[in-house]
């Protein structure tokens, strides 16, 4: 399986809901070291899994979309703690669908599998890895 990583970052802010979160009920900020790594069983007829500049700019586009934002006032995430691992899974399907759309070229639809990995420090970190499956 081969395999390319593309990394970006996001600054939030955020609060949860329940006991379990202690402080972090309340409004607070984060900032996320954002990494795709997109994988194919084969390369494409360049020698490429996917053009990693359109990986890269299709991982800024979703990101752009929560960079600086208040996510507790996000009408997608209404009624959800935005946790880390609920985050990769948000960017996963986002990205997902720009992949299965075709902004990473045609010939990136062959992609079978996508991990997005959200680090909140250099010690932890939470993922969402999933096949991919084309359109």
């Amino acid at each position: 399986m081969y395999s390319i990583a593309v990394r970006d970052h996001v600054m939030i802010a955020h609060s949860f809901r329940g006991e379990v979160f202690g402080p972090a009920q309340r409004l607070h900020g984060a900032t996320y070291v954002v990494d795709a790594e997109l994988f194919a069983a084969a390369l494409d007829a360049d020698g490429l899994v996917a053009d990693i500049g359109r990986a890269r700019d299709a991982l800024r586009a979703v990101l752009a979309e929560l960079d600086y934002r208040n996510l507790d006032e996000v009408a997608a995430f209404a009624a959800r703690n935005t946790t880390t691992e609920f985050l990769a899974g948000a960017v996963f399907e986002r990205l997902r669908v720009k992949i299965v759309a075709g902004e990473l070229g045609a010939e990136a639809r062959r992609l079978c599998k996508l991990r997005i990995t959200l680090s909140e420090s250099h010690v932890a970190w939470a993922s969402y890895e999933a096949e991919l499956v084309a359109g």
